[in-house]
């Protein structure tokens, strides 16, 4: 069966909706908004049947549901065709709402497309604007330089580089838990559909907030320095999804390395910087950064450790960031060729040797 048109969906959800009595407070709200929402409904199904098909790459989506009044996200989205607009006063002026204070985080460096307006769980409200940004202006306040980085993350410290440096783990979760546990115990204890109930469910939704907006902060300014001072980044490809289901599952969270990539990615395309992921199955804690000897795999608990072949004292953390680099193909000798390891063969009484080189075991 092939999918309705948007004029037909517009006409039958929309415009013939708002005569009936149990649709008429449709007509109460900008019909931009609408629209959108038919644009973002016909979008979900057809990446959800492109899916089911495997024409879409990615894990499989689940079918589209129903919005709620109980959602802990809401939002709605004007268009240029919406008439919206900043007022000399630095209002925000929406149709059918009104002129709306607004608390400017900056200034709009070019005229906006089109507005969001989030509300989110704790009850504030957000605008986010689409704005073209201008290329040159990118890349003056990201000027290109010679400098790259090996990235490795981790949990004990969040981020180790190449060059020794170890950034400690801010543990935003860890540390607020005595606070959300208190919440979280008093929402409990309040009758289920009452206003009090509503206010400590407000409590407990601002103290996950003040959480979330911290660690967003943290990997802003750290994505930013490293994307900064770096002409190319190497990170490891993380199965976070795997990890998240074992027993160091609430650390992975609250260490959300998934947007901290998510960043990386996003910034070194906007300011031309180049972003290489390396694969999982590397092993790059099982390999000599000094002479590629692979070792094998060590327990957590093992943090450091000398090479068998060279005598190298290795720090695990620090090794796997000069491996991610190399095995990136940024590590680049004091004659300027660039480094990376050869495959040593396996000696031939190790047991379950073939004389395969060592990545093959590793796999």
């Amino acid at each position: 069966m092939p999918f309705p048109k948007a004029g037909e969906l517009s006409k039958c959800l929309i415009t013939e909706a708002k005569r009936t009595e149990a649709r008429s407070w449709l007509g109460e709200v900008s019909a931009v908004i609408l629209q959108q929402s038919l644009r973002d409904a016909d979008t979900a199904y057809r990446n959800f049947f492109a899916s089911l098909k495997g024409e879409r790459k990615g894990s499989r989506l689940g079918a589209p549901r129903f919005k709620s009044r109980k959602d802990s996200r809401q939002s709605i989205r004007f268009t240029a065709n919406a008439r919206w607009s900043v007022t000399g006063s630095g209002r925000l002026s929406l149709p059918k709402v009104g002129a709306v204070k607004v608390k400017w985080s900056r200034s709009l460096p070019s005229t906006p497309t089109s507005v969001t307006v989030i509300k989110d769980a704790a009850g504030r409200y957000f605008a986010s604007f689409v704005v073209d940004t201008d290329p040159d202006a990118d890349a003056t306040r990201m000027p290109e330089t010679a400098e790259s980085v090996g990235i490795d993350l981790g949990l004990t410290h969040f981020a180790i580089l190449d060059d020794s440096t170890k950034i400690d783990s801010p543990r935003f979760l860890r540390r607020a838990e005595k606070k959300l546990k208190k919440t979280q115990r008093a929402l409990s204890r309040k009758q289920k559909g009452s206003k009090n109930r509503e206010k400590a469910r407000i409590k407990v939704a601002r103290a996950h907030a003040q959480v979330a907006d911290a660690r967003r902060e943290f990997h802003h300014q750290l994505s930013t320095k490293l994307i900064r001072e770096n002409q190319a980044v190497a990170v490891e490809d993380l199965a976070v999804k795997g990890l998240a289901r074992t027993r160091l599952a609430k650390s992975v969270h609250d260490a959300g390395w998934a947007q901290f990539v998510a960043m990386l990615v996003y910034k070194a395309e906007r300011y031309g910087r180049t972003l290489i992921k390396i694969g999982r199955f590397e092993p790059t804690s099982q390999t000599c950064s000094h002479c590629g000897h692979v070792d094998g795999p060590k327990p957590l608990h093992v943090r450091e450790w000398t090479c068998p072949a060279c005598g190298a004292l290795l720090d695990r953390d620090i090794n796997s960031a000069r491996n991610v680099k190399q095995a990136a193909g940024l590590a680049v000798s004091a004659c300027g060729a660039q480094v990376r390891p050869e495959p040593v063969l396996a000696q031939r009484d190790e047991t379950g040797s073939h004389g395969f080189p060592p990545e093959a075991h590793a796999a």
